[in-house]
């Protein structure tokens, strides 16, 4: 079956979080399951560097303002069809954010443009390549199942899926765009594309896919909530038999502390001790006091109010109260990054920063930190909580969204059966965080207790196989089964 991925971006050629990381690792655990993935991705400078040899496979005249061309590709096994367009992609900056930090002002067009072009490819318009479904990423591709919709005029296309990754980032527009994305004056209208008075592009998806998924069940049952829907639960609810919540996974050939040429030294489940040595580097790329012996606390996190960046500043003073250190990586809000800077100035050698993100790093730290904290206040699955389970680096997390999903309390009970693997708090405030860390620290001071609690999450499956068994089996369902939206297309020579 030939599934289109449509996505803003994919490790290990672009990545701005852990939707790249997503999009990268999916394919190769669908490949067992007779699911052949090709993902779509806009054509930025830094992807088209590491292309290397691309056929050119189809190309548009217009493309929203200028010619662009359809490129196909094999990169470190992953099948992609990129645009390369430069009047929208041929930019320096991040693939939303101009150099300074702002959104690109067309940011409208250069995602309605990879939109666009994936309902091409869902309509049978590009001869070389026709899936049987199209899956949209977020609100980047969200416009791809209204232009399906509003274009197909009663002819065969393409299935259609939507993932939600992060409710909370809607990508919404003036309606004076209308007619610049090429979308019919009917199309703005409640049941369309219109949202508040503007244009949704997440709404789209959301209204047009013959399937909605997000990365974890529990989220999916608060976005159906009023507050946790965001101004779309309504809509969610009355889809509610469309939703359905699939928990992430990661590779594990990429984070596997056994292999892993990116941190200082290679650990197991039955032999932890090198962990020492990947702390003892964390501490000195942070600027912290290098110490084996005491409590060292680790945040890889967007620097926002979401991630509760906030609530660990204000629990500052007890926290490091315990003797714990803290090493903060991550970027995002100015305010925020400002703040986490004074917390270094205020307590030196204690709490350590680095702003911005680079792979080495983040591997670093899951490698070298003890535990690591994740106070968000909505998480929809979050990679982090997976990758330290994986190294042995114990996860204090906010009990909402994926995060509750994916640890195991380690309370008595749960210690007792041998089957805790973190430690949850909630709700997601000062208080209860300060609570955790307390429990964190009194479990660190028994080094057998911590041991077991460490090896529970090493040997926890957080790979994609059953996740990916879950996506073989909807995207079979939307083929296969009655389906009163979508006829499949045969994958062409």
């Amino acid at each position: 079956m030939a599934v289109l991925s449509v996505v803003s971006e994919i490790y290990p050629l672009i990545k701005t979080g852990g939707l790249a990381d997503v999009a990268g690792s999916l394919p190769a655990f669908l490949k067992p399951e007779g699911i052949a993935i090709t993902t779509l991705v806009p054509g930025y400078p830094r992807l088209l560097a590491k292309l290397g040899k691309a056929e050119a496979i189809h190309s548009f005249p217009d493309l929203f303002g200028g010619p662009a061309r359809l490129l196909r590709a094999e990169v470190r096994g992953l099948d992609l069809l990129v645009i390369d367009a430069p009047h929208l992609y041929d930019r320096p900056g991040t693939p939303y954010l101009t150099p300074e930090g702002e959104n690109w002002p067309d940011n409208p067009i250069r995602f309605a443009a990879l939109s666009a072009v994936g309902a091409a490819l869902g309509l049978g318009e590009v001869a070389a390549y026709c899936p049987d479904v199209v899956h949209a990423h977020d609100w980047q591709a969200g416009l791809t199942p209204a232009y399906l919709h509003y274009r197909s005029a009663g002819r065969p296309r393409a299935a259609t899926v939507m993932t939600i990754h992060n409710l909370a980032f809607q990508g919404q527009y003036g309606p004076e765009l209308l007619p610049v994305l090429g979308l019919p004056p009917e199309s703005m209208g409640f049941d369309g594309v219109e949202y508040y008075g503007g244009i949704g592009f997440l709404k789209a998806g959301l209204q047009f896919a013959d399937r909605i998924t997000t990365v974890s069940p529990k989220y999916a049952e608060e976005i159906c909530t009023l507050e946790g829907g965001m101004g779309l639960g309504g809509l969610l609810r009355e889809r509610i038999g469309d939703l359905q919540g699939i928990l992430n996974g990661i590779d594990e050939s990429v984070w596997d502390p056994s292999e892993d040429e990116l941190i200082a030294a290679k650990f197991d489940r039955l032999h932890i001790k090198p962990r020492r040595i990947n702390k003892l580097r964390l501490q000195r790329r942070v600027g912290l006091r290098e110490d084996t012996d005491v409590l060292l606390l680790g945040v890889v996190s967007r620097l926002t109010w979401q991630k509760g960046i906030d609530i660990l500043l204000d629990a500052l003073p007890l926290v490091l109260g315990t003797g714990a250190q803290v090493a903060i990586i991550g970027q995002g809000d100015r305010a925020m990054e400002r703040s986490v800077r004074d917390a270094v100035a205020a307590y030196p050698g204690r709490v350590g920063c680095v702003i911005g993100y680079d792979e080495e790093l983040g591997h670093l730290m899951q490698a070298g930190a003890d535990a690591l904290l994740l106070p968000s206040r909505f998480e929809p699955c979050g990679l982090t909580q997976l990758y330290a389970l994986r190294y042995g680096c114990v996860p204090v997390v906010a009990r909402v969204g994926g995060l509750s999903d994916t640890v195991i309390d380690a309370n008595e009970m749960a210690r007792a059966e041998g089957i805790g693997t973190g430690i949850q708090f909630h709700p997601p405030t000062v208080e209860m965080l300060e609570a955790a860390v307390l429990r964190v620290a009194a479990l660190w001071r028994k080094p057998a207790l911590w041991r077991r609690i460490q090896r529970n999450g090493m040997r926890t499956d957080v790979s994609w196989r059953r996740s990916a068994r879950l996506y073989a089996e909807l995207y079979r369902e939307l083929t296969e089964g009655p389906s009163t939206a979508a006829t499949p297309l045969a994958l062409r020579a």
